[in-house]
């Protein structure tokens, strides 16, 4: 068994989709404004797993979303086998960083907010 597709909480699906494809490098695999549905994949691994950018305004996520917000806690983590590179794109990109992370245990990390109420890691893995 594999992870086909997990589910971001965003406040607004139309808005994340322009996000995450033209600022987090992204690539669109289902997109439909009229109905709310946007679904994104990773442009180095297209056939991986799928986020589907889902509507929280006004829902129980919508008050998870937050919470996780306020208590620092990424809801994704990313890889990258390039994080200065990574983190100069997301900076061009006018995305908001956090203070850099490292644990020598656990690699170079760094939490950003994805802009649509999440905080997401990046980290730097080499093969």
């Amino acid at each position: 068994m594999k992870i086909s597709l997990v589910s971001v909480p965003v406040q607004d699906p139309v808005e994340a989709h322009k996000i995450y494809t033209t600022k987090l490098g992204f690539e669109s695999k289902e997109y439909d404004p009229t109905a709310n549905l946007a679904i994104v994949v990773s442009g180095d691994a297209p056939d991986g797993t799928a986020i589907l950018l889902e509507p929280c305004k006004d829902s129980f996520a919508d008050r998870s979303q937050r919470s996780a917000f306020e208590a620092n806690l990424p809801i994704i983590v990313l890889e990258t086998n390039n994080l200065a590179a990574e983190i100069e794109r997301l900076k061009a990109a006018d995305i908001t960083l956090r203070p850099e992370l490292n644990n020598p245990r656990w690699g170079i990390q760094n939490v950003f907010e994805d802009g649509c109420g999440n905080l997401l890691m990046i980290e730097e893995k080499t093969a």
